[in-house]
């Protein structure tokens, strides 16, 4: 859960308009922000900024880092949660663990959403190998779902699919820790990944995330949708600098003191910490314009 933290409202859309308007101040990235909340924007303690998390917890939430980002962490935090990425070692095998579990999440639930929008079918989904093996035992376990109204041969597929896919690492993880046998957490960092698919299900993995990018992420549609969404947030952040006492005004609560310097950075976390709607009632607000369906 905590990989998503530093999500910006409408997804990787309004984390590539941040950065665009974030270029000349830092640039933004989501994993670096999920970082950022637990580290300096969450005011829980009275002597400290931040959660004070664990190292592990901390390395299991940076997901993903560029070099240059990398390089900033290691500058701040010598020898902390940035040198991994430099170094190019493994995390721990929990942040390992959550990391593939995070993929295997997200492709169900957008195989569930592709569908349920219509913007993809079940048939088109049977040209997916993984997909495929699921329903036809599906099917043949309960063969009066076929062309039965509701979601109920969806799920089923979805759960079945799901159920492979955690067994599958689960028995491909035990070999591997079986053949590596580390001695310690040291020695799991020098290894590859040891929380793995096997070979055959990593393929059929590949094929579901290679289908969803070219039929939904890709789908006119949701391009579309996404251009709108970029429109939104860079819209957002122009007018929430331009007028900073415009942050927190739609929900009535006191707007805190920015320091100039800090302005852009402060209008990127507020932006960053939006859910869709809000994102859109507030730009409904500034603007006027209804952009998205979630806009009054």
């Amino acid at each position: 859960l905590a990989h998503d933290l530093g999500h910006t409202p409408f997804g990787h859309a309004g984390q590539d308009a941040l950065n665009e308007r974030m270029a000349g101040h830092g640039g933004f990235e989501h994993n670096l922000q999920s970082l950022r909340v637990v580290d300096q924007l969450e005011q829980r303690y009275p002597d400290f900024d931040g959660l004070n998390l664990s190292f592990e917890s901390r390395e299991g939430i940076l997901k993903h880092c560029s070099r240059g980002n990398a390089q900033l962490l290691e500058q701040a935090e010598p020898g902390g949660v940035g040198l991994r990425f430099l170094q190019r070692s493994q995390p721990s095998l929990e942040a390992q663990l959550c990391n593939l579990a995070d993929e295997i999440a997200y492709n169900a639930h957008d195989v569930d959403d592709g569908v349920r929008s219509g913007l993809i079918t079940l048939q088109q989904l049977r040209s997916v190998p993984l997909f495929e093996r699921f329903l036809e035992q599906t099917l043949q376990a309960h063969p009066k779902l076929l062309g039965s109204p509701g979601r109920r041969l969806l799920y089923e597929v979805i759960r079945r699919m799901l159920n492979a896919q955690v067994y599958d690492v689960i028995g491909a993880t035990g070999e591997a820790l079986a053949r590596s046998a580390p001695a310690d957490v040291d020695a799991v960092r020098a290894e590859s990944p040891l929380v793995q698919f096997s070979p055959d299900m990593e393929r059929l993995s590949a094929e579901l995330k290679k289908f969803l990018l070219d039929n939904l992420y890709r789908h006119p549609q949701v391009m579309q949708t996404t251009s709108l969404a970029r429109q939104v947030v860079r819209e957002l952040f122009d007018a929430y600098t331009q007028a900073p006492q415009q942050m927190l005004a739609g929900t009535g609560t006191a707007v805190p003191a920015v320091e100039a310097a800090s302005l852009q950075r402060a209008v990127a976390d507020y932006i960053a910490g939006m859910t869709d709607r809000f994102a859109a009632r507030e730009h409904h607000r500034l603007t006027g314009q209804s952009l998205l369906a979630h806009a009054p």
